[in-house]
């Protein structure tokens, strides 16, 4: 099945952006959001003198806000005519030591990350009921499979939390035309993972990443650690192998 029309949040920088360029290559009509507009009316120029057949929508978008979720995909649904699939992609990256003075970083990963990603959840799937149809996909981590430590913690609870999500969903929707998807990456190279340090030899390319990501959302395979078998069996390791084991590594 051909999802025609994807909305996509966070699309204004990293893996969004570059997953709206490779639905737009393969003629897809995208809903775009994000905070930064200015970038998003860039990316929408970009495609559109690319591919003049799609259409491109873009609005701005904060998905800690929740009556804001809700009314921007539904005039997004009005603008394209309808959604076929939503990426649940906005995130941070940033946090902290837990008390060390600096809550607010963790707080805003934490609201951002799982808050905001429940949000997209109900305002797409009150969509998708409603059609009896559609596709959801849920951007999670690696750093789901286990609690990582230190400046970490509150992202991995995050991320663990949007995965918690989508396994949930995907059962719960299992007998019906709605479908759910959730993806793991690993360490992949966008301006957030800048400053990964000692994580920059596990690294994969923004292409090899994305080229991963567009293979398992068309797939609408449930649940995909990638990109590659490296982090599919990192992934196994981290789900499997004992604390005390994995504890040296994380």
């Amino acid at each position: 099945m051909i999802r025609q029309k994807i909305l996509i949040t966070g699309a204004s920088s990293g893996l969004g952006e570059e997953m709206a360029r490779r639905f737009a290559a393969a003629g897809r009509d995208l809903a775009l959001c994000a905070r930064r507009t200015d970038r998003l009316d860039t990316l929408r120029e970009e495609l559109v003198a690319q591919y003049p057949s799609i259409s491109v929508a873009v609005r701005e978008l904060d998905v800690t806000e929740h009556d804001s979720v809700v009314r921007v995909f539904g005039e997004l649904r009005e603008e394209l005519g309808g959604l076929d699939r939503v990426i649940v992609n906005a995130g941070l990256g940033k946090g902290a030591k837990i008390g060390t003075g600096k809550a607010h970083a963790n707080l805003a990963t934490a609201q951002t990350n799982f808050v905001g990603a429940l949000s997209q959840c109900e305002a797409a799937l009150e969509i998708f009921r409603a059609q009896d149809a559609g596709h959801l996909v849920l951007v999670s981590s690696i750093s789901a499979d286990r609690g990582l430590p230190g400046p970490k913690a509150a992202y991995s609870a995050s991320k663990a939390g949007v995965a918690a999500l989508g396994e949930a969903l995907s059962i719960e929707l299992s007998r019906t035309p709605i479908r759910v998807t959730t993806l793991l990456p690993g360490f992949i190279k966008t301006d957030m993972s800048a400053g990964a340090g000692d994580d920059a030899a596990l690294m994969a390319s923004l292409d090899e990443g994305v080229s991963a990501m567009v293979d398992a959302i068309e797939k609408e395979t449930t649940r995909a650690a990638l990109p590659g078998l490296k982090w599919q069996g990192i992934d196994a390791a981290l789900r499997f192998l004992p604390n005390s084991v994995t504890a040296r590594f994380v």
